[in-house]
């Protein structure tokens, strides 16, 4: 099946969302995560999660009930 965008996240919550996902049976990945990380800006650009089609309802539940942490706001 085709992967289909779940959202788009900062980096490091993308990467806790894969890990629940995962827990919960739902295969996942990010992309773009390392994207311009040399440079630094990869606090900017957000991360794509991507699931199978026939997993993104069950994948938007799960995500709908992960908490948003509060993270610092970056400098700027």
């Amino acid at each position: 099946m085709p992967l289909v965008e779940l959202g788009r996240y900062p980096r490091m919550l993308a990467h806790i969302l894969v890990g629940r996902l995962e827990s919960e049976g739902v295969p996942a990945l990010t992309f773009d995560g390392e994207a311009s990380i040399g440079d630094g800006s990869w606090l900017l650009i957000p991360t794509r999660v991507m699931v199978d089609a026939d997993d993104l309802a069950q994948a938007r539940a799960i995500a709908d009930a992960v908490p948003e942490p509060d993270w610092p706001s970056p400098p700027g």
